[in-house]
């Protein structure tokens, strides 16, 4: 009896570090990948169950090898799992409503006026996972987000003109920030920086991210890893406030 729920435990065991893993590299080209390995990892559980000394020598020197191998070809996959683990918040209130609304018409406005102007502009906006990591890299600010103050930080000459501008909060956090490009060959030669490096944080984390291009003159906003071009300020300003509502709870 104490061995058949020795093996219950082994089964259970394997079945959620199998799940945890499927959830790690979710949406990532190494996921085929993974789904093999699961296949041989089962066989070997088998093999090992049998007491197939000869096999189990042999898968267990196979895995040694492919564990170096998967390190290196997928690299960018594990670095992009790694980056969304323990990004959560904990006990922090969503913006009411009305702040809601107020920030996003301010945003509008001023990627408006960029866009008409010709000047390119990168702004994220945190929802649940923390931007922290990239705050650090730019120039704290803490103001409350105003079209004046995203149109002056984004002006031609301003130190703070390169890079993007982080919102936590419905407060502007920091500017001059460093996102992580996008490097997959599935984007368009056609986008430049800023686009690439709204697709790499929107793959990195849940923010959303707002694109401004100066050579196309329009608004683009990336969530999700996926880029939506040319869009309208109604468009935006339903878009965003769709994806900034906060999930309902479950009963």
């Amino acid at each position: 009896m104490t061995q058949f729920w020795k093996i219950i435990l082994e089964i259970g065991i394997l079945w959620f570090v199998i799940y945890q893993i499927m959830l790690f590299f979710a949406g990532t080209r190494a996921i085929q990948v993974v789904r093999g390995i699961i296949v041989l990892l089962i066989l070997f559980f088998v093999v090992q169950r049998l007491g197939l000394e000869r096999l189990e020598w042999l898968m267990t020197k196979l895995f040694a090898l492919s564990v170096l191998g998967l390190l290196v070809i997928f690299q960018p996959e594990i670095r992009q799992g790694l980056a969304r683990l323990g990004r959560h918040h904990l006990f922090v209130l969503p913006l009411r409503e009305e702040e809601l609304d107020y920030m996003l018409k301010e945003i509008a406005k001023a990627v408006d006026y960029l866009a008409r102007q010709a000047i390119g502009a990168l702004i994220a906006i945190e929802r649940e996972d923390s931007l922290k990591p990239y705050v650090e890299t730019g120039v704290s600010i803490d103001a409350v987000v105003s079209s004046e103050l995203l149109q002056n930080i984004f002006t031609p000459g301003s130190l703070l003109h390169d890079g993007g501008i982080i919102i936590q909060l419905g407060r502007i956090s920091s500017a001059g920030c460093l996102f992580p490009l996008d490097e997959s060959p599935g984007v368009s030669r056609i986008f430049g920086m800023r686009h690439r490096a709204a697709i790499g944080l929107s793959k990195e984390t849940d923010a959303v991210v707002i694109v401004v291009s100066e050579e196309r003159q329009d608004v683009s906003l990336a969530y999700g890893g996926r880029l939506y071009q040319g869009l309208k300020r109604e468009d935006l300003l339903f878009r965003v406030k769709q994806l900034m509502k906060p999930k309902p709870k479950k009963e």
